[in-house]
């Protein structure tokens, strides 16, 4: 057996890119493997194909802000979604400036995020988000209005052929992004490897154990030969997307114990028409159907990739029992444990409205989903649009604190007591926030370390240990400052 390693990452998207640059700034000593069972790194949800490459930050994302019973907009979601997005911006902030990512453009470019509604409670609700959010620092320049005439100089596509007795309002900010998290895996990843790191491409794991010695042992199958490789590590990351559920109950760790996984599988309608593309330059977010769960939210999307410009609209969701898109058939089959699976029948039979909707989707046939298209671009053409399938997500089902199963709609940190092991199961917002999750993981597995790491931690995300909610200078210079750094327009009133 080959000398332990010190950190074995498995799975080539965002969360491992992540978690090794900040480890390799933290712990530059450090041995790094990178294992990837398929061709190349960013195939799977990091891809841009297979996400939105929203920058999640809350600034357009109705389901953050609920309306409450009180007719009160509750913003709590939202600031802390957008709380954790500019810890990632500042980390890309510091490697930008630090030479060790290349020019921003290649993966973070501007583009404005929008809200849009139409019926007039939903326009009462809009108003009423952008009063709540207005004054906040962290969303600084965002407009309103319910004039067609100004929501037509925003997106011109989403105007045109409208009923002009229809109710409509938008919001606006201009300093929203658009992020090509495939490239920005690819970029981190290959610093990794300039510095040291291994990267183990088309390696499956097939074992993962920890034995006596204290050591993780994981066997692998090159999947080139079908040969077989085993390796050891003093600390194991399992970032592998949804087959993070699989791997970790391999890991035979207890703090698995009662979690199950539910795939759901995505369709885009793309374009990529420069007359249609033209049209409109945003990320625009609508409401979800009452009743509708939260991953139902339409949104029509500027997406920028390799400096090419796309749009995108969806997510039509449609079930797969795979946990990858080049995961295989008996995924969630053989994901079921005596120990889950009263939860995974107890969060489905509390989640009734996700099935009717995963039902209503699956039965969608193509005229319904340009139906759904128009309600945004009313004069859509289906020759101009053309069907995709998007990532895999898995979401999480567990036990919450009073021992109900639930359907989690969000990402969670999974690590065994003594720190040796970590994995990320859930979905979105994901990417957006990777880097603040894996500050999480680094609290969880490396307590003790985290005094010594502090000064680095601090030059690396200057907010951290701190909320840039809770001190508005700091805030806004924060955000002028990565705005600056990362080549965006900066936030600004729209009085200024």
């Amino acid at each position: 057996m080959s000398k332990p390693i010190d950190v074995v990452l498995i799975g080539g998207g965002i969360m491992s890119a992540t978690l090794g640059s900040l480890l390799h700034q933290l712990q530059p000593d450090w041995t790094v493997t990178i294992l990837e069972r398929l061709g190349d790194v960013a195939l799977e949800s990091s891809n841009p194909w297979n996400n939105a490459g929203t920058g999640h930050s809350a600034l357009c994302e109705l389901n953050y802000t609920p309306e409450k019973a009180d007719g009160t907009i509750d913003v709590t979601q939202a600031v802390k979604v957008n709380e954790q997005f500019q810890v990632s911006r500042q980390f890309w902030s510091y490697l930008v400036g630090e030479g060790l990512l290349p020019e921003p453009e290649r993966f973070i470019n501007p583009v404005p995020h929008m809200s849009f509604v139409w019926g007039e409670d939903n326009v009462a609700y809009l108003r009423k988000r952008h009063e709540a959010l207005q004054g906040h620092p962290l969303f600084q320049g965002m407009e309103f209005s319910d004039d067609p005439k100004v929501i037509r100089s925003w997106a011109p596509l989403l105007i045109t052929g409208r009923r002009k007795a229809e109710p409509i309002a938008a919001t606006r900010i201009t300093a929203g992004t658009d992020i090509d998290f495939g490239s920005l895996t690819h970029l981190l990843i290959n610093g990794l490897v300039k510095s040291g790191a291994k990267l183990k491409l088309e390696h499956t794991v097939t074992r993962l154990v920890k034995k006596r010695d204290g050591l993780w042992h994981i066997g692998m199958r090159h999947e080139i030969g079908g040969t077989t490789i085993e390796l050891t590590a003093r600390f194991v990351f399992v970032g592998a997307g949804g087959a993070a559920l699989t791997l970790l109950q391999k890991s035979g760790i207890k703090e698995i114990r009662g979690y199950g996984g539910f795939p759901i599988s995505g369709l885009w309608l793309r374009t990529d028409d420069p007359a249609v593309v033209a049209r409109h330059q945003a990320k625009v977010y609508g409401r979800a159907a009452v009743g509708s769960p939260p991953m139902s939210v339409p949104h029509l999307d500027t997406r920028v990739v390799d400096g090419k410009v796309s749009l995108l609209f969806g997510p039509y969701a449609g079930f797969t029992p795979k946990f990858l898109k080049t995961g295989s058939w008996f995924d969630l089959f053989g994901s079921i444990r005596p120990h889950n699976i009263g939860t995974m029948i107890g969060a489905g039979l509390t989640n009734l409205s996700l099935v009717g909707y995963l039902i209503g989707e699956l039965l969608a046939g193509p005229k319904k989903k340009l139906a759904a298209l128009q309600q945004f671009a009313p004069n859509a053409k289906a020759g101009d649009w053309r069907l995709e399938t998007a990532g895999q997500r898995v979401q999480i089902m567990k036990r919450d604190a009073n021992g109900k199963a639930v359907i989690q709609f969000g990402t969670e940190v999974v690590s065994s007591a003594d720190g040796s092991i970590a994995g990320l199961l859930g979905a979105s917002p994901g990417a957006s926030t990777a880097v603040p999750i894996m500050l999480d993981v680094l609290a969880k597995c490396f307590p003790d370390r985290l005094a010594g790491w502090k000064t680095q931690l601090k030059k690396m995300v200057p907010s951290y240990g701190t909320l840039l909610a809770d001190d508005e200078a700091k805030a806004r210079k924060t955000l002028a400052r990565t705005a600056k750094v990362l080549e965006l327009p900066a936030p600004v009133p729209p009085s200024a």
